[in-house]
């Protein structure tokens, strides 16, 4: 490349960065605005997250043509072909949390008229917070390319993966003790479902971002005992 195409070059992939940490940004707030609109029945809320989603899928289909710009035009190799497919990847990542906030917003609707008890309450608020740390924790790690970072969400996550169980237990206590129907606890169930999911989504941009620093993915590691079975066998 040339000096000049090579500065250009560069200055588009600073602006997927700051692209993917907006989106980023705009889920954590999304699960903050989502959750109050759930423990306050507010179906005004919901509805302008939903239409708020329709921002996070157009941003991602701008970062996604500009990633294919990067790719066409000026034919990457070694670490920024790996950042280029890294940033790819984000943004199915964050575009789907992005998706289930919405999911979310959409269950405020069902629940509507829905008396939630204090620990089912209680326990949606943390699985907000965790989801929330998760999130800006994951966007954090990819910002600053920090592999350490990244490599601590697996344990962050399970935190939430312990709260979502505490919640289902709470949420089907409730069902027995006839505070809500069987309708409304399956809608409770879904939604702690989704806050898992994002929490699941923060963990697969935390290992992408340990691929962008380091090259290595956990399913790396499978496929290499896998090819050395194979060869093993071949040798036999």
């Amino acid at each position: 490349m040339t000096e000049e195409v090579r500065t250009e070059f560069h200055q588009l992939m600073d602006e997927v960065r700051a692209d993917l940490v907006q989106m980023g940004g705009m889920v954590a707030e999304g699960i903050s605005a989502v959750t109050a609109a759930l423990l306050a029945g507010d179906i005004g809320g919901a509805d302008q997250i939903i239409t708020a989603d329709d921002e996070l899928d157009l941003l991602s289909l701008e970062v996604e043509e500009k990633c294919v710009q990067l790719l066409a035009l000026q034919q990457p190799v070694a670490v920024d072909l790996r950042t280029i497919l890294t940033d790819l990847r984000m943004i199915s990542e964050i575009e789907r949390s992005g998706d289930l906030v919405t999911n979310i917003a959409k269950a405020v609707v069902r629940l509507h008229g829905a008396e939630l008890e204090p620990r089912v309450r209680g326990l949606l608020d943390r699985m907000r917070e965790q989801a929330v740390r998760l999130t800006a924790m994951a966007m954090d790690a990819f910002a600053e390319r920090d592999a350490g970072l990244a490599s601590v969400l697996n344990d962050v996550d399970d935190v939430l993966d312990e709260l979502h169980g505490q919640y289902l237990d709470a949420v089907f206590a409730s069902r027995n003790a006839g505070q809500i129907d069987t309708q409304q606890a399956v809608q409770l169930a879904v939604v702690g479902r989704f806050y898992e999911r994002i929490g699941d989504h923060a963990v697969n941009i935390a290992q992408r971002v340990e691929f962008l620093v380091t090259g290595q993915l956990p399913e790396h590691m499978g496929a290499n005992r896998a090819r050395a079975r194979r060869e093993q066998g071949e040798t036999l």
